[in-house]
């Protein structure tokens, strides 16, 4: 029987989009190819507590190796992948396997290493330069999640567009509208005003919250913003603003089908998981008309310039007053939601696993 072992190393701490993404891979696939033996990969401490329906049920290794570590990550991941032996290792981000030579899936989610150096540490950028170009070029099968990434992706690395394939992530079946009991229970539980908009991401230039903090004094109803502890005060947000550090996953829903609107900013984006999420839950959404949003929102959200300060007060305002306008895009936004499924992204990556398993040798650049 064949083996697949799928990197978890970086689902730590609160989730983001790219450990969902090998989350629900590693939950879904075993079911789908019971010829294959499935394996995880985590963190030396293993997966953190609260994943609830999240924790995959396949056997689990904890890895020796830390995540994104030049020196201490390669020689143990190394080791992890000679003791496993893996037919096939899927490297779910860009932590790739610089050492071994077998054959490698690797998914690479956005160019933001190279898109972004002055974002990233000195060492991220040389790591993605050291080990994961040169890695990528042999990889047996390169996977992205959107157009815009693909494009990228080829043209930093020095790699025709066809190399990657695309497969969208999807959404889980849990991301729905809360129902009225359900959004009061919950803004009651976390203290929070009965109307808002919501605003996710971390303080990193690219999201651009910064922008959301020079817009919160002007809008009627207050922002509440999901972006670790400490991010409203670095980033100059108004006393107006809550702040919650994280939130169990399973609140999430809550979380945007309780708000009036979604609102992302974002100057760079490989997909953009939370516009689909907040979609699925009944949120409207306002997002930048830049990079993968606006393939991922399609016709489904209010598109915005990103430095458009006027542009996002304006619109946030308007949404505000008028209630035909958010009801259609709650409408439009559970209709394009529902186009994007962990279940056919589960499969679409078990055919490339397939293809690979079939393949003699590493495919060569």
């Amino acid at each position: 029987m064949a083996s697949i072992l799928i990197d978890l190393r970086m689902v730590q701490g609160r989730l983001h989009g790219i450990a969902r993404y090998a989350l629900e891979l590693a939950r879904r696939l075993p079911a789908l190819a019971p010829d294959l033996h499935f394996m995880g990969l985590t963190a030396p401490e293993g997966l953190p507590p609260g994943l609830g329906e999240l924790t995959p049920s396949l056997p689990l290794h904890r890895s020796r190796a830390g995540f994104l570590s030049p020196l201490k990550e390669q020689p143990a991941l190394l080791m992890d992948l000679l003791k496993l032996a893996p037919d096939v290792f899927h490297a779910t981000s860009f932590s790739l396997p610089g050492l071994w030579n077998g054959k490698l899936v690797a998914t690479l989610h956005d160019a933001n290493h190279l898109a972004l150096p002055a974002n990233y540490s000195p060492i991220h950028t040389l790591y993605y330069r050291l080990i994961v170009g040169p890695r990528s070029r042999q990889a047996s099968a390169l996977l992205t999640v959107s157009e815009f990434s693909r494009e990228e992706l080829a043209r930093h690395l020095g790699l025709t567009p066809y190399r990657f394939q695309v497969i969208a992530p999807g959404v889980d079946g849990h991301y729905r509208p809360p129902s009225p009991s359900e959004a009061k229970a919950f803004l009651e539980r976390h203290h929070l005003p009965p109307r808002y908009l919501a605003a996710v991401g971390n303080a990193k230039a690219h999201k651009n919250l910064g922008l959301l903090a020079k817009l919160a004094p002007e809008l009627p109803v207050p922002l509440v913003l999901l972006a670790g502890k400490g991010a409203a005060k670095a980033l100059g947000f108004p006393a107006s603003t809550v702040e919650m550090a994280e939130l169990p996953e399973a609140e999430m829903p809550l979380f945007y089908g309780a708000a009036k609107a979604l609102l992302l900013p974002s100057r760079y984006e490989g997909f953009g998981l939370p516009v689909l999420e907040a979609m699925a839950s009944g949120c409207p959404v306002l997002a930048s008309n830049t990079s993968a949003l606006p393939e991922v929102a399609g016709q489904a959200a209010l598109l915005l310039p990103p430095e458009d300060l006027s542009a996002w007060r304006d619109t946030t305002l308007r949404l505000l007053r008028d209630e035909a306008l958010r009801r259609t895009l709650v409408e439009k936004g559970r209709e394009r939601s529902a186009h994007f499924t962990w279940e056919d992204c589960a499969r679409r990556t078990l055919a490339a696993y397939r293809r690979v398993l079939e393949k003699q040798a590493p495919r060569p650049s």
